[in-house]
This record gives C-alpha cells, structure tokens and sequence, in this order.
C-alpha cells in the first residue's frame, strides 16, 4: 500500500460525480484501501455505465442521486454524511454539449461548485475539499508549450470558460476562509485528457473508437492533427488521491491548483492515437467531418509542481494507458459481468506499481 493510502484508510469521503466515469474508478480506489466512501450525483447518463458495469454502487457506504446544481440539496447530503472530506468531481464534463447547452454547463460547473463549497465550510468537521477542473481552464495559445499553474485563466467554449469560473471561485474560497474564522484546505486539479475502460460519453474518441469496434463501423473523428496530454483515468485518480492525503496530513501548501499531466512523449496527435489504438485493438475505417465548433489544437501541461512538491508521476506510459484500455472493452464485450472484475484487476495493477516503482515494461494490464 502507498503511504498517501493509508492516510485515507477510514475516511468519510464524499464523492461528487460517483456515478460517472472518473468519479467511478476513484469510488472503487478508495474503497479498495478501507476508506467510507459516500456517493452524490446524478443518476448515470449512459446506458451502459461504469457505475451499473463495475458495480460502484456496492463500494459506497451510500449513493445518492440529487443536482449539485440545487444548494438545498447538497447541504442535506453534507448534514446526513458529514464528511471528512470532499473530492467534487460532478460537472457537465463535455465540449461540444457545453455548445448546446451553455447554461446548464456554467449551473452546474460553476455553481455547482460553488453549492458544495459553500455545503463544506458549514461543517466543521471538513478537513478539505480538491475540487476537479480540466487542463482546458488556460488561456489557449494554440502553441508548442505546456501551461503551468500560475498562467493566466480563459476558455474559448463554454466549458472551458465554466472551469475557469470555477477556479476563479475555489480561489476565492480559499483567501475567504480566514474571514469566516476558517481552515479548510481547498486543491484544485487540472487534469490531462482522461481514458480508460468504461467511459460510454458522446464526442470523445476512445469511447467512439470502443462503438465503432464493437459494430465494425468507420469511426468519425474531427481534428485529426489536435495534440492532447493522453492518460489513463488511474494516473489522475492517483494525483487527486495524494491531494486528498495531503488535506489529512493538514499540509497548508496544498490548499493550490495543481497540474496533473502525462510526460511531453506522451502528448499525441489524434491521429496518433489512433495508429497506437490499432496496435491494441483493431484497425478502423476513418471518416473526418470537421466541426464547425471552436476546440483547442495543442493542449499540453507542465506538471513538475505535482511532481517536485507531493511526489506524483503517472506510473503508466500511454502505451500501457491503451493496453489496459482496450483490454478492458474488450474484456467487457465478451463478457459484460467481468467488468468489476477487469476495473478491479487494473486499480490493482495500478496500486502494485506505484506501491513498488518498477521499470515500465509496457506489459498491458488486461
């Protein structure tokens, strides 16, 4: 066992977002080292989902399904379960919806995490929260360099704008806390382009890749040259995990934003991504219909305050990353009741190498 999870071992944590994807593997991650894990988000939006696949329900002391978007609620989840501490993952997570749907998008990632903030610092006995925002939350230059924390805040797509609102707000939290006669400390993470088994969301490629496998159909991309920090969901959850120890150990430093981001290797083109997905999975027909809807081409992070200060590193190469990926679709394609069992195995796998660092052998994780 890593020492940051002994530091979690018997924590009442609340998990914003435990019925989606990432909230999910972080859900199982945390019961899997003896911490009380308590769920709050809307019910799963995909059929399938992890939350049903992989059994998350059963991992939690409790599940609730209530709006972040509705104040009133989240304070009777905090009163009921009152937590020691928070990890916010719940949001509109999507580019293009956030297009179609900008209010709700803005509601629920902005005041979303403005509810469970304002829920957390009327319960004393909340040690801190790490609130969950994306690598999208800079000021685009569209250029061949890695943001770091302390570059400045923007957002082309409602998305990314809410996230950067967000953040605006979790800052503003933590220099009011003194004023309200309080300590909480609050991380903020950004992290890399998330993947993994799992995840069923619409407009992104792994999961489009999964769908267009399974019935043999060309796979429609938008952006083939876009370059994004590509990395396995388990190398994010292990970053918001260390904050989350770090909140317990009651290291004042950590009450920041923080990057979590894959090697400068590790950033690929699309279309890069989909000649290493071949070598895993299975060769696709590939048809480009371009979106008239601005995304970013070039997103990269610098992560060595991650890496200097709380001692976090990504224990899994991309060419691991999409090994274990695609073991798990496929893994769940021909039996779908192994999926707990799969995500089981690979959060395993996961903890044994950052347990006992090992040379990475590129050996999949299936």
């Amino acid at each position: 066992m890593a020492a940051f999870e002994g530091d979690l071992r018997g924590a009442r944590i609340l998990v914003t977002g435990h019925s989606g994807f990432t909230g999910g593997w972080a859900s199982l991650w945390l019961s899997r080292i003896g911490a009380e894990v308590h769920g709050l988000s809307l019910p799963p939006e995909t059929t399938p989902s992890l939350f049903a696949a992989a059994g998350v329900e059963a991992a939690c002391a409790s599940s609730t399904f209530a709006d972040i978007r509705e104040a009133e609620a989240v304070r009777a989840v905090f009163a009921r379960v009152r937590p020691d501490l928070v990890l916010h993952l719940a949001a509109q997570p999507l580019v293009r919806r956030s297009y179609r749907l900008p209010i709700e998008t803005y509601a629920a990632n902005l005041m979303g995490t403005v509810h469970v903030l304002e829920a957390a610092r009327h319960q004393a006995q909340v040690k801190g929260a790490v609130c969950i925002t994306t690598d999208k939350v800079y000021a685009n230059r569209e250029s061949d360099y890695a943001y770091h924390e302390g570059d400045r805040l923007g957002g082309h797509d409602p998305y990314s704008a809410s996230k950067a609102c967000a953040e605006i707000a979790i800052e503003s939290y933590r220099s009011s806390l003194p004023s309200w006669g309080q300590a909480m400390l609050i991380a903020s993470a950004r992290g890399g382009n998330i993947i993994g088994g799992g995840d069923w969301s619409e407009d992104r490629l792994v999961p489009d890749f999964a769908r267009a496998a399974a019935k043999n159909e060309a796979l429609v991309i938008r952006n083939p040259k876009a370059v994004r920090p590509w990395q396995h969901v388990l190398c994010l959850c292990h970053g918001y995990l260390t904050l989350l120890a770090e909140i317990t150990r009651g290291n004042p430093a950590v009450s920041d934003a923080w990057n979590f981001g894959p090697d400068r290797a590790d950033c690929v083109s699309v279309e890069e991504m989909l000649k290493r997905m071949a070598q895993h999975w299975s060769s696709l027909q590939v048809e480009v219909v371009p979106s008239i809807q601005h995304e970013a081409k070039l997103l990269m992070l610098d992560s060595a305050k991650a890496r200097s200060q709380i001692g976090w590193q990504p224990a899994w190469t991309l060419q691991e990353t999409l090994a274990a990926t695609a073991g798990w679709y496929r893994g769940y394609c021909e039996d779908p009741a192994s999926a707990r069992a799969i995500t089981i195995g690979q959060t395993d796998a996961y903890r044994a190498r950052i347990a006992a660092p090992v040379e990475a052998t590129g050996a999949a994780h299936a």
